[in-house]
């Protein structure tokens, strides 16, 4: 292997590193002050560094690179390559960051729902129902005026907590 291509396929990995730190959340391109935001983000820049090392690498063993010209080549490939790989991911990165995501449930979201009783309520105490809150299942420790048997079908009144409600059967 040429020494070029080694140190294209260095560029390569430390590329593919600063990827995986990135996507894990670091802040690398902060670097002292975490209020700056880049003109390009750090995906963008690992995407364009991983593209340039790898396909340096691919074009310097094609081109057989042994002279600092074949080598230079090779760089200039890579570069060609890398460019519009770091715009695919500054604008991946971006629309991941921009998505739009419902708002998350609160306590309020369960009053109205309809569900089943799958622990008995008893007459002065807690069981368990079984609604679905925001098109997921969740089970609430339950409380009624008189009590529900297992199985029977409930409509929430009002929520007492985040985990408990007050049900009545419909």
């Amino acid at each position: 292997m040429a020494a070029g291509t080694l140190i294209f396929l260095i560029i390569g990995g430390a590329g593919v590193a600063v990827l995986v730190l990135a996507l894990l959340g670091t802040e690398l391109a902060h670097l002292g002050n975490p209020d700056i935001d880049g003109p390009v983000s750090l995906e963008a820049i690992a995407g364009f560094a991983g593209v340039l090392g790898f396909g340096g690498a691919i074009a310097n063993e094609v081109l057989g690179g042994r002279t600092v010209g074949q080598v230079v080549a090779a760089g200039g490939l890579g570069a060609l390559a890398a460019v519009p790989a770091g715009w695919l991911a500054s604008r991946l990165s971006r629309a991941a960051r921009n998505m739009h995501t419902d708002a998350t449930p609160t306590r309020n979201d369960l009053v109205g729902s309809l569900g089943v009783v799958v622990t008995p309520i008893p007459n002065a105490g807690y069981g368990e129902v079984r609604v679905r809150v925001g098109g997921q299942p969740v089970k609430l420790n339950a409380r009624a005026e008189r009590p529900i048997a297992l199985g029977a079908q409930i409509f929430v009144v009002e929520a007492l907590t985040e985990t408990s409600v007050l049900v009545e059967t419909y």
